[in-house]
């Protein structure tokens, strides 16, 4: 049977029947619903096609020669695919923002909608990413933690102590049940086993480690973005990625329906499309990522030309470079990213005013900021490329 799911009977504590509900759904509370038993993977056998395991041979290679190319992109790059990375995973949950509030709450200058969410999951990833060498309960919540402690603090720092499902006000009518609460603990402690076995292909067992902890939803919330965040905590600790972290949930824009189509599969027993969708992720992920990065290199080299004969010019360059992570910057994200004085700050803001390459403008906050237009134009077309099956421009 592999990964496939068995199944148990359980029923609602009657203590949580809530005071305004109508009888057909007390009634329905009453009656017993069906739960989840994920399958016990820590000594599994996977029995994957021949072609699957090609695919993701040919995907780790393409994520291994991608990590090894860091020093030729731009100066920030890695932080840049990171905050891509993390605003796709956020996407694929439906929290959605442009880049220009994902980039105005970076540097604070917005408290509202999902940006400030978008950027937790950034968090999260580096998290999960400084975590990478102990895959452990311990740090698989403090991922989610990082993720969710200021939006949510009272659904952080433990495993879910109630059921949870997914769609339909009820366990009844859900369309899936996870395992009952006091599963968890035991089911998560057989993924991490398998999490740390080193007699499998890395992503390989990173995708099916993500269909698993997607199965047990262990948390009460952010299971979705802390299981993706896992996944590249899994590739760093299996050597695939080193220095960036690939946007592969970029990747998975593409086609949302089969991944979740194959997470479906792997809870009847097939693993091989959970491996797949990732395999084709990672591959469309890296061709994504390697033209954003030649687009901002096509920008660097367009403002150097632009900034050539300005007297003092140091902390105008420094600052243009510092706008490919922080397209939106204000005073105090210039200093600290430069390390120049205010007057120097200042100075090389108003060059790149003059020059063309920034543009005054005011924050969410009403606070003065500076935009490099070009950057979020950039990162437009990254997301744009993303939510596409098949692109060629």
């Amino acid at each position: 049977m592999g990964t496939a799911l068995t199944y148990e009977s359980r029923r609602l504590p009657r203590a949580d029947e809530p005071l305004y509900a109508s009888r057909r759904q007390n009634l329905l509370r009453r009656e017993p619903y069906t739960a989840a038993i994920p399958a016990r993977i820590a000594d599994i056998a996977l029995d994957l096609s021949p072609d699957t395991l090609a695919e993701a041979d040919d995907a780790s290679a393409a994520l291994v020669r991608f990590d090894s190319e860091t020093t030729h992109f731009p100066a920030p790059f890695s932080a840049v695919l990171l905050r891509s990375e993390s605003a796709s995973s956020s996407q694929i949950e439906q929290l959605t923002s442009g880049t220009r509030a994902i980039a105005e709450a970076v540097i604070g200058e917005r408290a509202d909608g999902n940006a400030p969410l978008i950027v937790s999951n950034v968090r999260a990833m580096e998290a999960a990413i400084a975590l990478a060498d102990d895959i452990s309960d311990a740090s698989i919540i403090a991922m989610q933690k990082a993720l969710l402690g200021d939006s949510a603090p009272d659904a952080v720092g433990r495993y879910r102590a109630e059921q949870v499902w997914v769609g339909g006000r009820l366990p009844h009518d859900a369309s899936f049940v996870p395992p009952h609460h006091d599963r968890v603990p035991e089911a998560m402690a057989d993924l991490v086993a398998f999490a740390r076995r080193t007699d499998l292909p890395v992503l390989v067992q990173a995708a099916v480690a993500h269909a698993q902890f997607e199965t047990i939803h262990p948390f009460p919330d952010g299971n979705g973005r802390t299981g993706r965040a896992l996944l590249h905590a899994m590739l760093r600790h299996g050597g695939i990625l080193r220095h960036l972290a690939v946007p592969v949930s970029a990747g998975l824009l593409s086609d949302i329906d089969g991944y979740f189509d194959a997470l479906t599969a792997y809870r009847r027993g097939e693993a091989d499309a959970i491996v797949q969708v990732f395999s084709s992720a990672s591959l469309q992920a890296v061709d994504n990522a390697r033209r954003l990065a030649a687009a901002m290199a096509a920008l660097q080299a367009g403002w150097d030309s632009r900034l050539t004969g300005i007297r003092a010019d140091a902390a105008a360059r420094s600052i243009a470079t510092a706008t490919l992570e922080y397209p939106v910057i204000n005073l105090a994200t210039a200093m600290r990213a430069t390390g120049a004085s205010k007057p120097a700050v200042t100075n090389g803001l108003a060059q790149l005013v003059e020059r063309g390459v920034l543009a005054p403008g005011n924050s969410k906050r009403r606070k003065r900021v500076w935009v490099n237009q070009e950057v979020l134009d950039a990162l437009d077309a990254f997301v744009a490329r993303a939510g596409r099956r098949n692109y060629a421009d």
